[in-house]
């Protein structure tokens, strides 16, 4: 079995899973590389949730809305970052536009409960990101159009393990890439293989910390055999964290870790 096969083969599990529950497949072609962002699915969802607010910006610049509104959004992600934009939108000429929106604390208004089963929760495999390169993540995640984690992906079979994509990510990875930047852009970078799963917020190249990302073993690190025995001891990541619904609740309340504990080079805290 090839290496390549047998991460594809992966990379099928994960896409296959997440697709028949709420997720959407987006073309890596739609993808602005300089801008870090898939304009189309941007647009089709504001355009989709704010009829009234697009038609407004629509009579001030017509055939010039949709830019328009891709160059403010860009410049408050690059202000305020991507996680505060999503949370609570960005201004355009005088007009509050919405990223997202997640859900509301009770059901009892039909227009937010529309609102938030319109989000798309979108899967890219094989994105090449970068505007210098034809380089590629395996998985990229996005909400309405807005990258919001990566995934680099390692089979053990071919002799590649969790070990190296987190070697892929501090190496191969440039933080200053649009897609990579910092709060700007994607949210959080997972690193798996079958067995363990190991996380990011911020890439930083030799000096990025990873921290476990499992549900530990018999009192110890790694994950459990699955209970109900399928092959990857890391399927909680994609059938529980990245659920539809809980990884939105996630993303509503998430907030960029700074740890400033030391760590091995296994990503467990280590005294002194």
């Amino acid at each position: 079995m090839s290496e390549r096969h047998s991460e594809a083969a992966f990379e099928t599990v994960i896409e296959t899973y997440l697709l028949a529950n709420g997720y959407v497949a987006v073309d890596r072609g739609s993808f602005d590389r300089e801008r870090a962002i898939f304009p189309e699915t941007v647009l089709a969802f504001i355009r989709a949730t704010q009829p009234k607010e697009w038609a407004r910006l629509e009579a001030l610049h017509r055939e010039k809305t949709g830019e328009q509104i891709l160059s403010d959004l860009c410049k408050w992600m690059d202000t305020n970052g991507a996680l505060a934009t999503l949370r609570h939108g960005f201004k355009c000429y005088g007009r509050t536009l919405h990223a997202a929106f997640f859900k509301a604390a009770h059901e009892l208004n039909p227009e937010l409960e529309a609102h938030y089963a319109a989000n798309r929760l979108g899967l890219t495999r094989q994105l090449h990101f970068s505007p210098r390169s034809e380089k590629s993540l395996d998985v990229t995640l996005s909400l309405n159009g807005i990258p919001v984690a990566t995934l680099e992906l390692k089979n053990p079979l071919t002799g590649q393990t969790v070990a190296e994509a987190r070697r892929q990510y501090m190496q191969d990875r440039d933080p200053r890439e649009p897609i990579f930047e910092f709060k700007r852009r994607t949210l959080v970078h997972f690193a798996v293989d079958t067995e363990a799963v190991f996380m990011t917020t911020r890439l930083a190249g030799s000096a990025t910390l990873f921290l476990p990302f499992n549900k530990g073993c018999d009192g110890g690190a790694g994950n459990p055999p699955d209970p109900v025995g399928r092959t990857y001891r890391t399927a909680y990541l994609w059938e529980e964290v990245l659920q539809r619904d809980s990884f939105l609740d996630l993303l509503a309340r998430f907030a960029h870790l700074q740890i400033e504990e030391k760590r091995d080079d296994q990503g467990c805290k280590v005294s002194g």
